[in-house]
């Protein structure tokens, strides 16, 4: 899997050479390109922004870069191409493992007070946000999308780690306990150490059921 990220500020994504998923970029199982839009800007000074028409505060980026961008990366629309905006789809687990099934995507990391309509109109798919709030910028929504995708691309986590997580079956996962058994005073659950795999199934299907049921209700209604 590919992700191409367009952004004015390429040095924010150093994390993603972190971690898990800088192993899986490193081992080949996932491929990371970022962009500088400025690279693809006509003015001589590679502005990228410029006063918003009808007046208001900030600015807005310009189609040119951007669109010029996008041709440069995707000349063929082969792509899944998506803005990072609060006005957009909510990413969900469901997005997420649907995102996972393309082969490329193109995430735009939008600045200032947004993108010219124009660039979003002719050269986007869709908007994702990852929150009913605003940013300053769209390059940690990327990281976001980027992460929560990649984590489901072959070899880069083992199989077992995406079972039983939280939405994995419409519940938030259960407590989690390691070594050692007492720790200050507080012991890990009687039924976790006593080796019966039933009933601890049972605990856990019920201790999701139960945090789910404080924490996000909703999700108990759909």
């Amino acid at each position: 899997m590919k992700i191409t990220i367009l952004t004015l500020f390429p040095e924010m994504f150093a994390p993603l050479k972190e971690s898990i998923i800088g192993r899986a970029v490193n081992g080949g199982k996932l491929e990371i390109e970022i962009v500088n839009i400025r690279d693809y800007s006509t003015d001589k000074h590679k502005k990228c922004d410029d006063y918003p028409f009808g007046g208001g505060a900030g600015m807005v980026m310009m189609p040119q870069p951007v669109g010029s961008a996008v041709e440069a990366v995707d000349p063929d629309h082969k792509a899944l191409r998506i803005y990072t905006s609060p006005k957009g789809e909510r990413l969900t687990q469901q997005k997420v493992l649907a995102l996972a099934q393309r082969e490329h995507i193109v995430i735009l990391c939008g600045h200032y007070e947004g993108v010219d309509q124009r660039a979003l109109d002719m050269y986007f798919d869709g908007e994702i946000s990852i929150g009913d709030y605003v940013l300053t910028g769209g390059e940690l929504p990327a990281m976001v999308i980027c992460d929560s995708v990649a984590r489901y691309v072959d070899g880069v986590l083992a199989a077992g780690s995406l079972v039983d997580e939280s939405f994995s079956d419409g519940l938030l996962e259960y407590p989690q306990y390691t070594r050692p058994a007492v720790y200050n005073g507080v012991s890990v659950p009687d039924v976790l150490l006593s080796g019966n795999h039933a009933e601890i199934d049972k605990w856990r299907r019920e201790q999701s059921e139960k945090i789910t049921r404080e924490r996000r209700p909703d999700l108990l209604k759909k």
